[in-house]
């Protein structure tokens, strides 16, 4: 930024307002501001940016510019997941979601509610329904975030601070998870079967003790393969531990709901219900538990109950237990809570809505014809491998290219030229499986879809 330099969209850059906000703060210059911050933590030169847009139609074109470079998901094929999927999002989804009294009131407040409170608890008492499980959150940033509170949560509850990480979570999930707690809780990972893909029990075991205050799983895991909840369940409990088990709720039309097999505490991200591919975006997770006041009393988000009025026959709808909360007790609060995702709430609401136990039910079982579709087809490509042929996969699967000589990323940039988004390259992320990708199906696929994908594969993956 050059200090004679008036941006349009900077207002503290005009001389006369950085001179009085200077003079409010008994600065005498930039630097003086500054100097708490350590210096080995400041950057001693000018940041190398390039030459400020001072024009509106400028800027506008610029940023036109950069965004006619990406290329959407809904012009090409793509087979990419990893934590942020296309799945078919509903017309009225969109519709609901743009209402205005959804859209602009911050949290619901302060504007009047207009039934954002009744939209809320009824997108947790569907979730509640879909997870069999009691509680249920607002949504939270994400399903990182999520999973790092539940983390976080298990902690408080047991009065132990060391949480296990499953070695086949989400790398990102882990990242998120060990910054998130590591003030309070001391993280360590375990091994994952390579050849089945899944927990590895034995190195399970071989870790738990009584300093551990829960296991953090995700079944589905990152590589798509259902994991052995039950067993798990068991193994954990009998260290006295909790299980945290992250979900796909969109697998739960057929696969079984983690509470039902032992998880205390489940988690996830509700951007299948729903929700947009935005850069990104479109995220936000939740967090579930049996109604256990003692359990309860951990959460510190916002939890929305229905109760009678004084109007017989009228109910209301508004905060459970607020004295858990960063907005009643500050800095004395379970967690710092800030601004959340509720409008997706709202929108998952609708999802779940429309869809029913039947449309779930149906979208599931979809998903499962076509990854077990894709799975037969691709392992008869000459060279081309199932990491893990052995297990039940739902929407993902890892493919292994090591036999064929060429890396993920060599055949994901031949994939692009054919209008193809491949896998995600886990090279770098799971060394042990070597050149290897992790491939996603979902409703939106087609078999069309997947015999081009199929015969794309076969044709960049020859010798």
């Amino acid at each position: 930024m050059h200090p004679k330099t008036v941006y349009p969209y900077i207002p503290n850059s005009v001389p006369q307002v950085k001179a009085a906000m200077l003079a409010a703060t008994g600065a005498r210059s930039i630097d003086d501001f500054y100097a708490d911050i350590p210096a080995a933590l400041r950057a001693p030169r000018a940041m190398n940016l390039p030459a400020p847009l001072l024009s509106e139609a400028r800027l506008k074109r610029h940023v036109q510019g950069l965004l006619a470079r990406n290329r959407p998901c809904s012009e090409v094929l793509s087979f990419l997941g990893g934590g942020c999927y296309q799945h078919h999002v509903p017309a009225i989804c969109d519709e609901i979601n743009g209402r205005s009294e959804f859209l602009t009131a911050y949290a619901g407040e302060p504007y009047e509610d207009h039934g954002r409170f009744q939209a809320l608890w009824e997108y947790c008492s569907m979730m509640g329904e879909l997870l069999h499980l009691d509680v249920v959150s607002i949504p939270t940033y994400d399903g990182l975030q999520a999973a790092a509170t539940a983390c976080c949560m298990a902690a408080r509850y047991t009065g132990r601070q060391r949480v296990l990480l499953a070695g086949n979570l989400s790398p990102d999930k882990c990242s998120h998870i060990r910054t998130y707690g590591r003030s309070t809780i001391v993280f360590d990972s375990f091994a994952f079967d390579a050849v089945t893909g899944s927990i590895d029990q034995s190195a399970l075991a071989a870790q738990l003790g009584p300093d551990v205050a829960a296991v953090c799983i995700d079944n589905p895991n990152y590589f798509g393969a259902i994991e052995d909840g039950p067993a798990l369940a068991r193994l954990v409990h009998a260290s006295g531990a909790l299980l945290v088990v992250g979900v796909d709720p969109g697998s739960l039309g057929v696969l079984t709901a983690p509470g039902d097999y032992g998880a205390d505490i489940v988690c996830g991200d509700i951007q299948t219900l729903g929700m947009h591919m935005n850069y990104g975006g479109g995220h936000g997770g939740f967090i579930a538990t049996r109604d256990e006041p003692a359990l309860v009393m951990q959460y510190p988000s916002r939890l929305f109950g229905i109760a009678p009025t004084e109007v017989p026959g009228q109910y209301g709808f508004g905060d459970v237990a607020y004295q858990r909360t960063s907005f009643d007790k500050r800095e004395n609060g379970n967690e710092f809570v800030g601004t959340a995702a509720a409008l997706w709430g709202i929108t998952a609401g609708v999802y779940l809505a429309s869809m029913g136990p039947q449309g779930m039910a149906e979208l599931g079982e979809g998903i499962l014809q076509r990854v077990a579709y894709a799975r037969a087809q691709i392992a008869a490509i000459p060279g081309v491998r199932l990491a893990h042929p052995g297990s039940a996969h739902f929407k993902e699967f890892v493919v292994d290219f090591n036999a064929t000589g060429r890396s993920v990323a060599t055949i994901n940039a031949l994939l692009r030229e054919h209008a193809i988004f491949g896998g995600h390259d886990l090279s770098g992320l799971f060394p042990q499986l070597g050149q290897a990708g992790l491939y996603a199906f979902t409703e939106l696929h087609s078999q069309a879809d997947i015999d081009t994908l199929v015969q794309t594969l076969a044709l960049v993956t020859r010798p």
